[in-house]
């Protein structure tokens, strides 16, 4: 009976997203079937995986190679793996080896790492560069990525690995500001890399708060967790992520700011 609540719980959520996102496509006179939902699953158990296969989503994201492995371990069904945490290199290859897509690539250091992993898997990994979108001041990457300046140097490192499959762009959206323009300067941009790189159409962007800016904004993938699942555990609350701020990822406005408890299904902005 537990399943079975949970899995209407989660496809109660999981309707309101998807209406959201055809809502926004039908705004920006896009088709939905051309924005992929990956659901970001940190935190929550194999078992919320396996509901979501059978509710027909079937790309899961993950912020630590570790829990994605063990995921992925205990998960019996087909689903797609994407990695959107701060990649570390040691770590390359446990992600090359799930099959994962990689939205984070954010250095040139990485580019080599990363490189060997999928040439030593013997399938290309499929990357996404990340791009800092700025913030207030004194936060510049304080979501990640690297300087919009130093992205198509990135892409052309990336596109010229054999182990490598550049898909595009990955950004999050800056905490506390209007994310429309962010997400418009990263859709030009997106747009200069592909003049260099035609088959990088993707564009990894919108959250549980901004998909539908993202959306218009291009969005090809969007990456929700909370608007989904609900409420994170206590103790992912009060354990920072390795993030180069070390600063929790989401402002807290809907539930208890030092607990970050909030309800089923509620949108917060930089919630992935």
């Amino acid at each position: 009976m537990e399943t079975e609540a949970r899995r209407d719980e989660l496809a109660a959520s999981l309707d309101e997203v998807r209406r959201r996102i055809a809502r926004a496509c039908t705004t920006a006179g896009r088709d939905p079937g051309s924005v992929t939902l990956v659901a970001v699953t940190k935190t929550y158990p194999a078992s919320d995986v396996v509901l979501l296969a059978g509710l027909g989503v079937t790309d899961v994201g993950e912020n630590k190679d570790q829990e994605a492995a063990a995921k992925a371990a205990a998960v019996d069904v087909p689903v797609r793996w994407h990695f959107v945490g701060q990649l570390q290199r040691n770590k390359a290859g446990a992600v090359a080896r799930l099959g994962a897509v990689v939205h984070s690539l954010d250095r040139p250091a990485l580019v080599p790492a990363l490189d060997r992993a999928g040439q030593q898997a013997g399938a290309p990994v499929p990357v996404f560069v990340q791009v800092d979108l700025g913030g207030p001041e004194g936060e510049q990457a304080a979501r990640g990525g690297a300087s919009p300046a130093d992205v198509p140097a990135i892409a052309d490192l990336v596109a010229a690995a054999p182990g490598l499959v550049l898909r595009g762009l990955m950004a999050v959206a800056p905490r506390d500001a209007d994310p429309g323009p962010a997400f418009a300067g990263l859709a030009e941009l997106a747009r200069r890399v592909r003049a260099d790189h035609p088959a990088a159409t993707g564009l990894s962007a919108g959250m549980s708060g901004d998909l539908e800016q993202a959306v218009a904004a291009g969005a090809t993938l969007v990456r929700v967790g909370t608007a989904i699942f609900g409420r994170r555990p206590l103790a992912f609350a009060e354990n920072r992520e390795s993030h180069p701020s070390q600063r929790p990822r989401e402002p807290l406005p809907d539930g208890d700011p030092h607990t970050g408890t909030r309800p089923l299904g509620t949108a917060v902005e930089g919630e992935v």
